[in-house]
């Protein structure tokens, strides 16, 4: 329970820097047999979390900025938040490191109208990505877990760049065969 309360909390933005991470490796290191269901505890705690939050930036736009129309630069950051910004929250969601600003990209996703589905549908896969993996290393690399994840932080995030630059391709790609079509 008590990691599902932790995820809830740091997806409202209460900052517990890597708490449901060492959390979640510490559970899986001590008691292997409740890792999975410490990671789906976590999975549920933060999205619901980050629903919480993306629907108060959602709200607080619609109630305090009305529908107004859009100055010039507004319409284009929505319209490339629109293309690419779930890829914003994608990466610092899968990613365990402090210095993506998950919380900022959640807020601008709720700003920007993104639809519900589609946001809960990337958090879900990158939080289970993390968390389960997460829980995975913990059983397999005991006590090392930690120290296997500093050492790789380089290789970790460059993994996320490369993910990130293929899924802007992808994006691309998709939308020049749409104008084609």
């Amino acid at each position: 329970m008590g990691v599902f309360v932790i995820g809830l909390l740091d997806s409202l933005g209460v900052p517990l820097v890597g708490g449901v991470d060492a959390l979640l490796i510490i559970l899986a290191v001590k008691t292997p047999h409740v890792a999975y269901l410490a990671a789906t505890t976590a999975t549920v705690g933060s999205l619901l979390g980050n629903l919480i939050l993306f629907g108060a930036a959602r709200y607080g736009v619609r109630r305090f900025a009305g529908e107004e129309a859009l100055d010039g630069k507004r319409q284009k950051f929505r319209l490339w938040f629109q293309r690419y910004g779930l890829l914003t929250v994608f990466i610092p969601a899968v990613t365990p490191f402090v210095p993506l600003p998950l919380k900022i990209f959640v807020i601008s996703a709720g700003a920007m109208h993104t639809p519900v589905g589609r946001f809960l549908g990337v958090v879900l896969l990158a939080r289970v990505i993390r968390y389960y993996g997460e829980a995975y290393l913990g059983i397999r690399l005991g006590e090392d877990a930690h120290g296997f994840l500093a050492r790789n932080v380089w290789n970790i995030a460059g993994i996320a760049v490369t993910m990130a630059l293929v899924l802007v391709g992808l994006v691309r790609w998709y939308d020049r065969r749409r104008a084609e079509a």
